[in-house]
């Protein structure tokens, strides 16, 4: 198994038992292998199988034990970081070893990395002195202060086979239903993930959406989590309790999210994690508080020249939830409104680059419904399963699989002379200072502002635009700084996620325009060797400046032998936009009309239009010289007869 991150599928559980020489490792493991005490032990047994009907979860226990001298210390560290986890022993008649868990084998397994969570194990109960008798509770508060992947500590005797079975269970519990991802020790109370899936949880079940769980609610959730319907003695003997230690978790209406909060609580506090685990995986959890990959039904199978968009269906739904998040009725989200919205998912997927500050906002900093799809377009073109799991996470009920498409391959929309795409990437070149972020910065409505801070790494802008005749399509622009060209150029299939390429150049600066044409160059000469070819536009930024002359000639010579348009001139600082980004979205549905041609591939098209008539005439001439010999053969034999 060694894979911590997911429930689903798992074959069987992998146990490493270590510790110092002598403190019973080898007579554990025989006893709970044969259920009872061995006469006699070797220094190390060989890996030792539990089958699957040892325990109630039905997976096999593979029992690793190891070796505690120095010279086997590499193949035992190998089997801790294969492990799933690990049982670490003491000998309760030997102070010495007690202390050695936090002075060397904790230690060692945090150098290790061990991700594994641990099982602490006294053995040798049966000979440990009286005066000597350790408090466990406090062993594990000492130890859990230092090192935080210890789930319990226990003690057996594996002479009188006194809790030998139950360090098993408890090993294979830890892996299947571990605790961590939902309790904090340090806090003593429900993790932040935990929280959000329960609430996640508790919206679904609350069928009336009235912020309560009634009879029937708590009796569907029930159901669907233990196939046991509530008896109404035992629905009124649920709200009894939580009405006597939790009053904010019951109201006229029935349990509220405090009280379902009260309930799973008690799973834990009982030590009972499976059951909070079967709740949280009927929803489709997996260990890292996340949907599972089986719920999560991705589109997969598509070329590299593909994209996955959202469906009309999911625009649909999201253009309803921002209405309904939209209490104010200002058209914006605020972000107690957006926290409210992704409060039922593990955390805020635009938190962070490269979505932190990737749409349109007003001027108070609020969200835009523009902004709003835009940022789920840009989610779904960068990480679908992301996408789609935020989706379900904030309410999507419709058939997953309905709300992701697959476009039509880009080499397909190059021959049909047009694009059947809402959503579009453009790959934003240009020098530094040129005005690249102020095209993005303008595309979002920002304020002009002369200040220059260069751009260090990728960043995006994504909004809807209006085109003539009123079809929306949602444009994407990624900044490609000038010093990541290079890397970026030297990836084979690095075109492939572009629809258009823009070449910004400074238009009173003949550097800037030199380096433009540079990159046009550069990107052209790429497409037409890898068969990747983009579109591309050439954009004049800061007309407003006194133009460099030189620049006016040569950007019109160098579009028409290429055969693109030419440059469009703009001024962010004037608002002069000439319907740039409508010019792109344009040069996107239809790719034929501006992809650039070099004076190599037109050589290379040249060449190949030659050989390929001159391979049709060839044919067409073998073709007639067969016809020719069958007529004179023919001509001869009908000679010869007569």
């Amino acid at each position: 198994m060694a894979a911590h991150s997911s429930f689903a599928g798992p074959s069987g559980v992998r146990v490493a038992v270590v510790g110092d020489r002598g403190t019973g490792k080898s007579s554990l493991i025989a006893a709970a292998a044969s259920e009872s005490f061995p006469d006699t032990v070797p220094p190390v047994l060989p890996p030792t199988l539990l089958p699957d009907d040892w325990f109630p979860d039905r997976l096999p226990l593979t029992i690793i034990d190891t070796s505690s001298r120095l010279e086997k210390r590499g193949k035992r560290n190998e089997e801790l970081k294969r492990a799933d986890v690990v049982v670490l022993t003491y000998a309760c008649d030997e102070p010495t070893t007690i202390t050695r868990l936090s002075t060397y084998w904790l230690p060692e397994l945090k150098e290790l990395e061990v991700k594994a969570p641990v099982v602490v194990v006294g053995c040798k109960l049966d000979l440990q002195d009286e005066n000597q008798q350790i408090n466990l509770e406090n062993l594990m508060k000492q130890l859990l202060q230092q090192f935080g992947d210890i789930v319990t500590c226990m003690e057996c005797s594996a002479a009188t086979l006194y809790q030998v079975p139950e360090v098993f269970y408890f090993a294979q519990k830890a892996v299947l239903h571990p605790v961590d991802p939902l309790f904090d020790h340090e806090r003593q109370a429900l993790t932040d993930k935990c929280l959000r899936a329960l609430r996640r949880i508790f919206v679904l079940c609350d069928r009336d959406m009235d912020d309560a769980l009634n009879d029937a609610e708590l009796n569907g959730f029930q159901g669907r989590c233990f196939d046991m319907p509530l008896q109404p003695s035992e629905i009124v003997e649920v709200r009894t309790l939580i009405q006597q230690e939790a009053p904010e978790g019951i109201n006229q209406h029935g349990l509220t999210f405090p009280g379902f909060v009260y309930i799973n609580n008690m799973f834990l506090k009982k030590g009972c994690p499976e059951a909070m685990w079967a709740v949280l995986r009927k929803f489709g959890y997996n260990n890292d508080l996340k949907l599972r990959d089986d719920f999560l039904p991705v589109p997969s199978n598509y070329a590299s020249d593909q994209r996955v968009e959202l469906t009309s269906e999911a625009v649909e739904f999201l253009n309803g939830t921002f209405r309904l998040l939209d209490t104010d009725r200002d058209r914006a989200l605020q972000p107690a409104e957006l926290d409210k919205l992704f409060s039922t998912a593990p955390e805020s997927p635009w938190s962070d680059d490269p979505y932190k500050d990737a749409v349109e906002r007003t001027g108070a900093g609020y969200m835009t419904l523009g902004g709003f799809l835009s940022q789920w377009a840009l989610m779904t073109l960068l990480d679908p399963p992301s996408s789609l799991a935020n989706l379900i996470y904030i309410g999507y009920s419709g058939n997953p699989a309905a709300a992701l498409r697959v476009t039509r391959r880009r080499s397909v929309d190059l021959k049909k002379q047009k694009a059947e795409r809402n959503v579009f990437q453009c790959y934003v070149f240009g020098s530094k200072n040129a005005g690249k972020s102020t095209l993005l910065y303008s595309f979002l409505r920002r304020p002009f502002s002369d200040k220059y801070t260069p751009t260090m790494v990728y960043q995006y802008a994504a909004n809807v635009v209006e085109l003539i005749g009123g079809t929306r399509k949602t444009l994407i622009l990624r900044e490609i700084p000038e010093d990541e060209v290079k890397n970026i150029l030297s990836n084979r299939d690095c075109l492939v996620a572009s629809d258009v390429a823009a070449f910004v150049y400074d238009g009173s600066d003949e550097d800037s325009w030199k380096r433009a044409r540079e990159l046009l160059e550069e990107v052209s000469r790429q497409g037409e060797l890898t068969g990747h070819r983009v579109p591309c536009l050439l954009i004049a930024a800061k007309d407003d400046l006194t133009p460099y002359p030189r620049a006016l000639q040569d950007s019109v010579k160098v579009t028409e032998e290429l055969g693109i348009e030419a440059p469009i001139r703009v001024s962010m600082k004037l608002g002069d936009s000439s319907n740039v980004y409508g010019k792109i979205i344009s040069a996107a549905e239809h790719p034929h009309l501006n992809i650039p041609e070099t004076d190599i591939g037109r050589k290379r098209r040249l060449y190949h239009q030659l050989l390929h008539h001159t391979l049709i005439f060839a044919s067409v001439g073998a073709a007639m010289a067969v016809v020719g010999l069958a007529a004179f053969r023919g001509h001869a034999i009908k000679k010869n007869s007569s």
